[in-house]
């Protein structure tokens, strides 16, 4: 399989939550400061959208959003990464608010969450690539990691979930509830306030998440438990850990000392500014250094 360029019906007069979550998902995408080109990888768990920008022969680099943050949360770093060099591939999640669609009620648990991601790679033809989540896409990419060492170079976790601890308490009183119904945009943007301290957020970001919250009720991530010490140990690629220190998520100095106790090669900091969701677009310029930096091809692979 191979992935074909996207071609996505435009929202019907009579507008659905849904309807006006993917007009509001593509006026999101024509806003990026550089041309996209929108693909759809065809997988065994449905169709997968990827919208790619940068050198088509550039190293390839795959972004993995939040729960339901869709790619379009990369809006502020896309543009510095693919001025890097890298081919930026930004994945909307499966079976997650997005213009990914899922064939099945849902994802049977963590083992085909990544054979997912296995055939969207395979579907990109992308035998190895620099990998970079999140929030939950840290997670993912993680997990993933760990799955198929070969096929990561670099792995990126910003301000990741369920990597090195849980979550506070308040945090889950305050975002449980948006999985439960009624799923509504009101009760997303009251989150997304309350998290970030109602500063620092991309204002048609911050809409599209909470109509994605109301155009796709079903949605339900798929979880599972965080790598174990002796899997941490085992990771094969170089680490990039940034976390925001204002996140409300988990304390993020806390975070730091099992990121650094776990993988003592890996390159770990707090941006103290920063919440958990305003964290790639509140401080773009000092994430983009710290990403490219880290990016950036050696000798050793290549480079």
């Amino acid at each position: 399989m191979s992935a074909r360029p996207a071609t996505d019906p435009a929202p019907s007069p009579g507008a659905t939550a849904l309807d006006t979550f993917l007009a509001a998902y593509d006026e999101a995408l024509a806003r990026w400061p550089l041309p996209v080109e929108t693909l759809t990888v065809p997988t065994p768990y449905g169709a997968t959208r990827v919208n790619a920008c940068g050198p088509r022969d550039g190293r390839p680099l795959v972004l993995l959003p939040g729960g339901g943050a869709t790619a379009a949360c990369w809006s502020a770093n896309a543009a510095a990464l693919a001025g890097a060099g890298h081919r930026v591939l930004a994945v909307d999640l499966v079976g997650d608010p997005g213009r990914s669609t899922l064939d099945r009620p849902r994802l049977g648990g963590v083992p085909e969450l990544l054979g997912w991601l296995d055939a969207v790679l395979d579907g990109l033809e992308v035998p190895a690539a620099d990998l970079a989540g999140h929030s939950y896409g840290g997670w993912i990419a993680l997990r993933y990691a760990l799955h198929a060492p070969t096929r990561v170079r670099r792995l990126a976790l910003l301000d990741p979930t369920q990597c090195f601890t849980g979550f506070r308490a308040r945090y889950l009183l305050r975002a449980l509830p948006l999985l439960l119904p009624p799923r509504t945009a009101a009760k997303a943007r009251s989150y997304l306030d309350w998290e970030s301290g109602g500063t620092g957020l991309d204002p048609a970001w911050r809409e599209l998440y909470a109509l994605g919250s109301a155009g796709f009720r079903a949605a339900r991530p798929v979880t599972g438990p965080r790598p174990s010490t002796a899997e941490l140990a085992a990771l094969a690629a170089p680490v990039l850990v940034l976390l925001a220190g204002r996140s409300r998520t988990h304390d993020a100095r806390a975070v730091a000392a099992l990121a650094r106790r776990a993988l003592p090669d890996a390159s770990v900091t707090v941006l103290p500014d920063a919440s958990h969701h305003t964290l790639l677009t509140a401080h773009p310029d000092e994430v983009n250094h710290r990403l490219t930096a880290f990016l950036a091809p050696t000798t050793a692979d290549g480079g």
